[in-house]
């Protein structure tokens, strides 16, 4: 699911050939895209830049958000963007078959750097990830974006209001009172990894009546339907706002941290150090409210996801 690691572990290495991989070399940006706020930058004027992403709706958004910022800056850009499976991507990036994608620091410091404890604090974990990944493979990052895809518990927002319920030791107390109430739909795996629901169970101390197992897609719509009280959601999906949901804020801080950001080799920066005025500004702006409704757009009324970047961008006055 997503760039999570059990994901990248099941995907296929990406080959040496774009074609083999789906990769369309000729993919040029569809939009448009004039000077904003980001003004043009001479040392990036006509520079060719591979932007890639992951092949799901966020990363998909942020992948074109760094297209049209550096197509503003005067950068010449191939759209590489949804390319399956996050090892495809990583491989891409690594085998220098693209210049530029959005990683999760989560993801790389568990999947791709081989640890297995994470690291709770956000910009710890982000110091981490940087550090090991220009280490082991000549990656850099620049700094991350508040925008933090990880996991929560969610329940409806009518649900919520009724209990009073904000974050997961608010629920924790309401279910200690009535515990017959305790029913979670969670994904198969989340229900018996450490990192999932038996070791949020045991930093909160909350009982269980009845956990329903469900893939990741059904369990939204699981918890809007009653069927389950409770469920585990991803904290940037636009399925949030498309069905009303309320995100309970981990105030313990249990789950990994996957705050989003650009990230290349160190070589591309050595010689392009302008991409960083240029992609900074755009990761600072977000945030995963924002990030929700933007997804929503996608994922539920259907729009483009390129055009949901374009309008956030022009929006925000980055670009015209």
């Amino acid at each position: 699911m997503k760039h999570r690691w059990k994901a990248i572990f099941g995907a296929a290495l990406l080959t040496t050939s774009l074609t083999a991989c789906g990769l369309d070399v000729n993919a040029a940006l569809p939009y448009e895209v004039k000077p904003g706020t980001i003004r043009p930058v001479p040392s990036l004027e006509g520079v060719d830049i591979a932007v890639g992403s992951k092949d799901f709706t966020e990363n998909i958004i942020l992948g074109y958000m760094a297209e049209l910022a550096l197509s503003a800056a005067g950068a010449h850009i191939t759209d590489l963007t949804n390319i399956s499976g996050s090892n495809s991507a990583r491989q891409a990036l690594i085998n220098g078959q693209i210049d530029i994608s959005w990683e999760y620091t989560g993801t790389a410091w568990i999947s791709y750097q081989g640890n297995t404890e994470p690291i709770p604090d956000e910009k710890a974990q982000f110091d981490a990830a940087k550090a090991a990944d220009e280490a082991q493979f000549g990656i850099t990052w620049l700094d991350y974006s508040p925008v933090n895809d990880t996991y929560a518990f969610a329940t409806t927002e009518a649900y919520a209001q009724q209990h009073n319920l904000r974050s997961n030791s608010d629920m924790t107390e309401f279910l200690k009172q009535h515990p017959e109430q305790a029913i979670f739909c969670v994904e198969t795996e989340f229900a018996s990894r450490q990192d999932g629901m038996p070791g949020v169970q045991k930093t909160y101390g909350f009982p269980t009546t009845e956990v329903k197992t469900f893939g990741t897609g059904a369990i939204y719509s699981a918890v809007a339907s009653g069927t389950c009280n409770f469920g585990e959601i991803f904290t940037t999906d636009g399925r949030i706002a498309g069905l009303n949901l309320r995100v309970l804020t981990d105030d313990k801080r249990f789950f990994p941290q996957y705050n989003a950001a650009v990230t290349m080799k160190q070589e591309f920066l050595d010689a392009h150090p302008a991409v960083r005025g240029v992609l900074e500004p755009v990761a600072k702006a977000l945030d995963n409210q924002q990030m929700i409704e933007l997804c929503k757009q996608v994922d539920v009324d259907g729009r483009d996801a390129g055009e949901v970047a374009r309008d956030w961008m022009v929006a925000k006055g980055f670009i015209q």
